[in-house]
C-alpha cells in the first residue's frame, strides 16, 4: 500500500480521530464529530481519495502566556487529517532526527531535554571544575550559547520547507496534500505556520533538522540540544562559541532564509545560570523561571473556572494539573506543587 493510501485508510483516519479528541471529549466539536463518527470518518476518506478534501479556515485568538502569540485553531476534522498524515510520515523522518532534538517526539520532550543539559553541563565544565577569577572568585569553567530563532512560525518559507519534505516522500498525493495544508495559512510571501497545529510542530521539527545536521556535522558540535526554535550549544572556550554563532547565523540567513534573534541569541557562562526550557538550571539545582511561575497561576485560575462552569471535567482537570505537575517536578518545586493540588481538592469538594 502506498503512502497515500495509507493515509486514507479508514483505520488510519479512526486512529487519528482518537489522537485528536485526546484530552478534549468534553468539547462540543468532539461530541458533535462523533456522534455520526462513521459517517463523518467515511465521508473523509472519500474527499481524501478523491482528491476533493479542502481544509477548513483557521480561527485565529490571542494569548498571552506570558508573552502575547497568536495561536490558530483548525477545525476538528481537519485535525484528524493531520494527525492521519502524521501517523504514516512520522516514521520517514524519525530515523533521520540527530538524538539530540527533544520537541515532539516520542521518549524526548522537556524532561528529557533539561537532563541531557545536565549531562553536558559537566561534561563542558570538565565536571564543575572550578577556576580563579578576580572578579567573582572561584567559578566553574565552561559557556554556553543560548539561541532563538527570530519569529520562527512565521518565517519558515513554503518552498524550501517543500523541498525538504519532497527528499523522504516520493508520493505526489501526499505532497499536493501537504501543499493544500500549509497553504491554508497562505501569507502573500508564501511563509509562516500557524502556531496550534500538530502539522506545524511536525514541520518546524524536519525545518530545523537541517540546522542540526549543519551543528553536527559541519561545526561537529558535541553538546548541542534543540528544542523547537530554541537550542543551546555548551564548550569549555568562549571563543569557539563566538565562531559557531556566526557559521549558525550564516547558515541560517542563506540555507533556511531565518536568522538568529538578537536580544535571545547570547553566551553565558555556565556558573551564571542557564534560562532553558522554563527553567533556570545551575550546577547543583533548578528554579522555575518566575514568568512561568506566572503563568501557572493564572492558567490555575482559568482550568479553576472551566471546572466551576462545567466546560471541563474532572478528569480533564486532573490530567492537566497533573501535566504540569510532572513538568515542574525537574526543579525545586515541591512547596508549589503541594500548594496547587491542594487548592484544586479544595475546588472539586466543594461542588
Amino acid at each position: 500500500m502506498n503512502l497515500y493510501n495509507q493515509i486514507c485508510s479508514y483505520d488510519n483516519l479512526l486512529l487519528a480521530y482518537r489522537k485528536a479528541r485526546k484530552n478534549k471529549t468534553s468539547k462540543w466539536y468532539v461530541h458533535k464529530f462523533e456522534k455520526e463518527l462513521e459517517r463523518n470518518l467515511a465521508k473523509l476518506e472519500a474527499e481524501l481519495r478523491t482528491d476533493t478534501y479542502q481544509p477548513h479556515p483557521l480561527k485565529n485568538f490571542v494569548i498571552r502566556d506570558p508573552k502575547t502569540r497568536t495561536i490558530s485553531s483548525s477545525h476538528f476534522r481537519d485535525r484528524v487529517v493531520h494527525h492521519a498524515i502524521c501517523n504514516v510520515i512520522e516514521p520517514l523522518f524519525e530515523k533521520s532526527f540527530i538524538h539530540d532534538s527533544y520537541a515532539s517526539r516520542k521518549g524526548k520532550g522537556t524532561h528529557a531535554a533539561i537532563k541531557r543539559f545536565d549531562t553536558f553541563k559537566r561534561k563542558a565544565s570538565k565536571n564543575g571544575r572550578l577556576v580563579k577569577n578576580a572578579k567573582d572568585g572561584n567559578m566553574t569553567i565552561g559557556y554556553f550559547l543560548k539561541a532563538d530563532i527570530r519569529h520562527y512560525f512565521e518565517t519558515v518559507d513554503h518552498e524550501i520547507l517543500l523541498k525538504i519534505l519532497a527528499k523522504k516522500i516520493n508520493d505526489d498525493k501526499v505532497m499536493s496534500l501537504i501543499r493544500k495544508i500549509v497553504a491554508n495559512h497562505s501569507t502573500k510571501n508564501w511563509k509562516g505556520m500557524p502556531i496550534g497545529n500538530l502539522t506545524s510542530q511536525f514541520f518546524a521539527n524536519i525545518y530545523l533538522n537541517e540546522l542540526d545536521k549543519f551543528v553536527k556535522h559541519n561545526l561537529r558540535a558535541r553538546f548541542y540540544i534543540r528544542y523547537l526554535d530554541d537550542f543551546v550549544i555548551l564548550h569549555d572556550k568562549k571563543v569557539v562559541l563566538e565562531w559557531w554563532k556566526s557559521r549558525i547565523d550564516e547558515f541560517l540567513k542563506n540555507s533556511l532564509k531565518l536568522e538568529l534573534h538578537p536580544d535571545k541569541s547570547k553566551i553565558y557562562a555556565l556558573h551564571s545560570g542557564a534560562n532553558f526550557l522554563g527553567f533556570r538550571i545551575f550546577y547543583h539545582h533548578k528554579l522555575l523561571k518566575k514568568s512561568n511561575l506566572r503563568s501557572m497561576n493564572l492558567r490555575m485560575e482559568e482550568l479553576a473556572e472551566d471546572y466551576k462552569n462545567g466546560n471541563i471535567s474532572q478528569g480533564e482537570l486532573d490530567a492537566k494539573i497533573s501535566g504540569w505537575c510532572a513538568y515542574a517536578v525537574h526543579g525545586n518545586t515541591y512547596k508549589i506543587r503541594n500548594r496547587i493540588r491542594k487548592n484544586m481538592k479544595k475546588i472539586t469538594q466543594s461542588l
